[in-house]
């Protein structure tokens, strides 16, 4: 009877050591998956989002054309002085490539990133991570950024802000695959 429940008490311990290694081990991957960064050469993280025209909009896998996405917000001094370019270029390469401008709308008030989408007359949607959910996919811990995905949705460069000279350079390299 003694032996009985030794074995028992052995099984069920083993069992749930078993258990513990297997639930700790999916955490560990669940934490190497969000602390892994997006960057050149890896698949953009995909996401869905509504913009303030209200469609929703998605990120991840092929599309059609190439991709500008820009993180800002309306508070951001170098998102100021980016936007006119952005607005050029978008005017100027529109029809050979998507922007997409997530706005960090959890750190921003809807009526100062209306004010500044008329104030620089952005055409191109206005996505809002409302919830901060998509900034954080991307790792953005500083605005503005920008990722430039290729057709197939894998990023072809990033970088913060750029003479606009550059900008459209590395546009034109992209838009030629």
């Amino acid at each position: 009877m003694k032996r009985n429940l030794l074995i028992i008490a052995a099984v069920l311990v083993l069992a749930g050591f078993a258990v513990y290694q297997n639930v700790s081990s999916g955490d560990r991957q669940a934490s190497l998956q969000k602390e892994a960064v997006p960057k050149k050469n890896y698949l953009a993280p995909g996401f869905k989002l509504t913009a303030l025209d209200g469609n929703v909009y998605e990120v991840g896998g092929s599309r059609d054309k190439p991709l500008l996405l820009n993180f800002w917000a309306s508070w951001c001094g170098p998102c100021e002085l980016e936007a006119p370019d952005l607005k050029r270029l978008y005017d100027t390469y529109r029809d050979q490539i998507d922007f997409y401008a997530v706005n960090m709308t959890e750190s921003d008030r809807m009526d100062n990133i209306q004010s500044f989408v008329r104030h620089f007359d952005l055409k191109f949607p206005i996505l809002l991570d409302t919830e901060g959910e998509v900034g954080e996919l991307y790792r953005i811990t500083g605005i503005p950024m920008t990722y430039l995905v290729d057709k197939n949705g894998v990023i072809q460069d990033g970088f913060s802000i750029l003479h606009p000279d550059e900008l459209e350079k590395r546009i034109k390299k992209l838009i030629e695959g």
